[in-house]
């Protein structure tokens, strides 16, 4: 236990891409499972709600930080194997795994390029974007339980996979991510299914080629950070693209073509989701509801880029943010009855 090395009020908001909130009381980088489980042990000593820190880029910390115990992850270790299995620390940078995957030809997280933040968050989050789901590609998940401090794998169909969700973020007090084992494809082709990445490559474009498309199509977008970037004090898409019933899509395409805001209800942007349902563009929504892009309150704004990511200019508050992305939800409500859902974590 003497190993750890405790601070105390640590800001977090430099540890976040918002650059917003406050400090956590009690701050530690656990860089192997045994210092990880110290810590939470040593929480739980002291009877100290624990929150676990990875990238900051899919995190809001409140303007009054934290009062317990923030454990960034450090766990770094990478180990490439034959055949394309990949075993990743939760510590480890995602486009680490990307650039090492793309390099060496192996398929399955190509189009998952220039996602800003650590491997540990991945399997959290689900994260997907330009066609691709990480949960097509994971095959374990190392975690450690928060309450019994023991050490398990999880086979990939245990994590309750779905939309932007998994078992891990349904059940938050559960476990903690450590590692993430993947299988992808070597000498596997691009996945280029994305309507707007189809229109960016050729057929048959090479792994290489579909990364490079796919940062150029994000950058476009002010989704790849970048220092010198106006736009990036942001956590990318703000809200989950909404999934409702098709009858309730359908309403909502034929309202809208009454409305003038489209020629004819097919032009309005939809999806198949799991179970017959639609996913819906929650950008076009907002855009259609009258925020425009670029639209500021204060320190907080919509992107100059994308209709989806909210920025902090600088100077500014967590409520402030919080305040102005309610508002967005309450225009969109009134405009086409449907809610929108927040993607990044606050920190509670």
């Amino acid at each position: 236990m003497n190993t750890l090395d405790i601070q105390r009020d640590v800001p977090l908001a430099p540890l976040t891409t918002l650059e917003l909130g406050g400090p956590a009381k009690h701050f530690v980088r656990a860089q192997s499972e045994s210092a990880l489980i110290d810590a939470l042990r040593w929480a739980a000593n002291e009877n100290l709600r624990v929150a676990i820190l990875g990238g900051g880029s899919n995190l809001i910390v409140p303007d009054a930080g934290y009062d317990g115990l923030v454990i960034q992850m450090g766990l770094a270790d990478l180990e490439l194997r034959d055949g394309g299995l990949a075993r990743v620390g939760a510590g480890v940078p995602w486009e680490t795994l990307v650039d090492n995957a793309v390099s060496r030809g192996w398929a399955g997280v190509e189009c998952l390029t220039g996602i800003p933040g650590s491997t540990g968050a991945t399997p959290i989050q689900n994260v997907g974007a330009y066609g691709q789901e990480i949960a097509e590609v994971i095959e374990r998940v190392h975690v450690v339980g928060r309450d019994t401090l023991a050490k398990e794998v999880l086979a990939a169909e245990e994590c309750g996979f779905s939309y932007r969700n998994s078992l891990f973020k349904r059940e938050p007090a559960r476990f903690i991510v450590t590692a993430v084992d993947f299988a992808l494809r070597p000498g596997g082709g691009a996945a280029i299914r994305y309507p707007e990445l189809e229109r960016h490559v050729t057929p048959g474009a090479s792994l290489a080629d579909v990364r490079r498309a796919v940062l150029e199509l994000r950058r476009r977008k002010s989704m790849v950070i970048d220092p010198h970037d106006p736009n990036r004090r942001s956590v990318g898409s703000f809200f989950l693209n909404p999934i409702v019933s098709s009858a309730e899509a359908d309403h909502l395409a034929e309202q809208a073509a009454i409305e003038g805001l489209v020629a004819s209800p097919s032009e309005v942007p939809r999806y198949p989701a799991e179970g017959g349902r639609i996913k819906l563009a929650a950008g076009w929504l907002i855009d259609k509801s009258g925020i425009v892009k670029g639209t500021r309150g204060g320190a907080i704004g919509v992107s100059t880029k994308h209709a989806l990511a909210l920025v902090h200019h600088g100077g500014g508050t967590t409520a402030e943010l919080l305040a102005f992305a309610e508002d967005i939800r309450s225009q969109v409500r009134d405009r086409f009855g449907v809610t929108l859902e927040r993607e990044p974590r606050l920190l509670e």
